[in-house]
């Protein structure tokens, strides 16, 4: 049997995950097994200009992680993906328009918890990639005791601050979480951290 044209990828979609900006598409319906992937992006301010992206030529993988190759983080773009197989491509499929300041969707920070003697020291670590590590992360941390509803709030951490909080008058079981904000327009937010407990000026 001749080579034919693949089926083109589906559902398209330029996603922002977890600080990234990521392209994904799924394979279309009948692929052959040897199908790969090549993927392009153009912005705004060069309208028409396909701008390849080397680490997602010829891929068998279905997504591309764009946000260190973005051309400006202010900028709307959009990426388009094909299959090819046999040498023979598909026709594109282009995404939607995105810009990574106005639609970055945050992840909680992770947070390390030191306990000393009469105080927690507390640093949120973010999994950011090394391009965006420039911007204004912030964090906002809560403290409460196991069970309470009233929870105690350090909130706009810059991302390498160590909050530092006096447990002198405290006794008991405490938890802290964390969610990561950024402020472009109006504040985004992340979800909350999986809450860490600590036993404090536990005499034995």
């Amino acid at each position: 049997s001749g080579h034919v044209q693949p089926p083109p990828p589906q559902n398209v979609t330029l996603l922002s995950k977890d600080f990234d900006m990521i392209l994904t598409w799924a394979p279309g319906e009948g692929s052959p097994p040897d199908v790969t992937y090549t993927v392009r992006y153009e912005s705004q301010e060069r309208m028409n200009k396909w701008t390849k992206v080397p680490h997602c030529k010829n891929i068998h993988r279905t997504s591309c992680n764009l946000t260190c190759v973005l051309p400006s983080f202010f900028v709307k773009v959009r990426a388009r993906v094909k299959a090819v197989s046999g040498g023979f491509p598909s026709p594109w499929v282009e995404s939607q328009f995105k810009e990574y300041y106005l639609d970055v969707e945050l992840a909680p920070p992770v947070l390390n918890v030191n306990v000393t003697e009469n105080s927690i020291h507390v640093n949120a670590s973010f999994p950011l990639a090394t391009c965006v590590e420039s911007f204004h992360w912030t964090y906002d941390l809560y403290l409460w005791e196991a069970g309470s509803e009233d929870k105690k709030q350090y909130e706009g951490n810059f991302r390498k601050k160590t909050v530092t909080i006096d447990t002198t008058a405290l006794r008991g079981n405490y938890c802290l979480s964390a969610r990561s904000s950024f402020q472009d327009i109006d504040f985004k937010y992340s979800k909350f951290s999986q809450p860490v407990c600590v036993l404090l000026n536990h005499k034995g």
